[in-house]
């Protein structure tokens, strides 16, 4: 009997005695079968069993496997184990052991990786990452470079005239935040050249834009010009007439929007920047406007007809004979901008000295084509080709002008004597043969 247990009074006299005097519950007898039982007198527990829980439906109606049914097998395996509790499958782990969270991954799947791409990954081997295809970066151009790098190729694009090619090249640099300079130099670059270098740089804005410059880069562009329109003017002093231009022929093309012209912010009093935008008010508000702004720079010199070009140089000799202003009849023969039709010039110069039939006219035309032969404006070869077609066309004027030959002999002789033809030209004028009669008794017989 353990030392813990607890017993009545009577238990304790019988452990002292040996004997009890009478029952447990008061009721003594002198009779041996009265004796009481130690294992009666204990307390009696009952164990506790866990209530069988009746299975459902759905367990009812799962199959059994040797005997035993699923939901007993359910009911067996601890919650932690990641094995199949249902009947079907071999037992494995799920997904082989790389299912659920927690997880180190399936077993031997680090094998499986070609290699560690990260560079900060320990196991990372620089060696066995492949081959690597090194990219040549250029750096980002400063200010002076990007000035020196983009006026070149403006100005060569105005001589041959292909925008793509210089799409291509700009493509190339890394202007970074700077793209809107190109804008801003080619319009500033074409300032103080002719009509039809301006039609070349708005056509070369409205290429650019969407492809290399976007609608801010524009428009930070134009915002540059006009706040250094101050100082643009003292070389170009119709700067603000100009820039107005390109700004409407922008908005034509889609590359600014018309509310740039009505919510630009002038900084302080730039009378200069007023004047750009007021012009391209006036523009735009025009009947049509959009549609004229196609030709806000005039059709090109090579795009206008013959009958119109010569007109021109017409009216240019008949003004200079009138002032005798050289310069004036320059600036005049440049604005045409057909260098390749010069000879026409030549032509219509010698031939009105011809007709003239004066020595002042023949000075004054022989002074115009020395200063333009010296200024490299006339050619040699458009001055050959201008005398080679008085030449060809003396028969003609011959029946206008009897004395043709006689005043083409002398004026080839001062041009050559000046510089303005050459030896070669001058060993081409057609000489008039004489017929020399022997007398009027000889029948009209010719002298031999």
């Amino acid at each position: 009997m353990a030392s813990g247990d607890v017993l009545s009074p009577e238990v304790e006299v019988f452990q002292q005695n040996g004997e009890v005097e009478g029952d447990v519950d008061g009721n003594f007898s002198d009779s041996p079968a009265a004796s009481p039982n130690l294992n009666d007198l204990r307390p009696k527990l009952k164990a506790k069993r866990r209530a069988k829980r009746s299975p459902s439906k759905e367990e009812q109606q799962l199959p059994s496997t040797n005997g035993v049914n699923a939901s007993q097998l359910s009911r067996s395996k601890p919650r932690y184990d990641r094995k199949s509790r249902t009947a079907y499958g071999r037992g494995l782990p799920k997904k082989g052991g790389a299912g659920g969270k927690g997880v180190w991954g399936k077993p031997g799947c680090e094998l499986d990786i070609d290699g560690v791409i990260d560079e900060k990954d320990p196991n990372y081997d620089s060696d066995a990452q492949g081959n690597y295809e090194l990219e040549t970066i250029a750096p980002e151009l400063t200010p002076e470079e990007v000035e020196k790098t983009i006026k070149p190729v403006i100005q060569e694009y105005f001589e041959h005239g292909d925008t793509s090619e210089v799409a291509v090249t700009l493509g190339e640099l890394n202007l970074g935040h700077k793209k809107h300079e190109i804008a801003t130099h080619a319009v500033s670059m074409a300032l103080d050249k002719h009509d039809s270098h301006r039609e070349m740089t708005s056509r070369l804005i409205s290429d650019l834009y969407g492809n290399i410059l976007t609608h801010r880069e524009m428009a930070a562009a134009f915002d540059s010009i006009l706040d250094d329109l101050s100082d643009l003017t003292l070389d170009t002093p119709d700067a603000p007439h100009v820039v107005g231009s390109f700004i409407a022929r922008a908005v034509a093309d889609d590359v600014l929007p018309p509310k740039y012209v009505t919510n630009y912010k002038l900084s302080g009093d730039s009378k200069q920047a007023r004047a750009a935008l007021d012009r391209a008010h006036v523009l735009l508000s025009m009947k049509h406007g959009m549609v004229r702004l196609d030709n806000v720079w005039g059709v090109g010199g090579g795009q206008r007809p013959v009958k119109y070009l010569i007109k021109k140089m017409n009216m240019l000799l008949r003004e200079y004979l009138s002032s005798r202003d050289i310069q004036e009849a320059t600036r005049c023969l440049q604005e045409l901008e057909v260098p390749h039709f010069h000879h026409e010039l030549v032509y219509e110069a010698v031939v009105t000295v011809l007709e003239a039939g004066s020595e002042q006219v023949g000075t004054a035309i022989l002074m115009l084509l020395k200063s333009l032969a010296d200024a490299i404006i006339l050619t040699v070869d458009q001055m050959d080709r201008g005398f080679d077609r008085v030449f060809e066309s003396m028969p003609d004027i011959v029946l206008d002008v009897p004395n043709a030959h006689t005043i083409l002999e002398r004026f080839s002789e001062e041009c050559f004597n000046k510089g303005v033809i050459t030896n070669h030209t001058k060993a081409k004028v057609p000489i008039r043969a004489r017929k020399r009669f022997v007398s009027e008794g000889d029948g009209g017989r010719i002298k031999e």
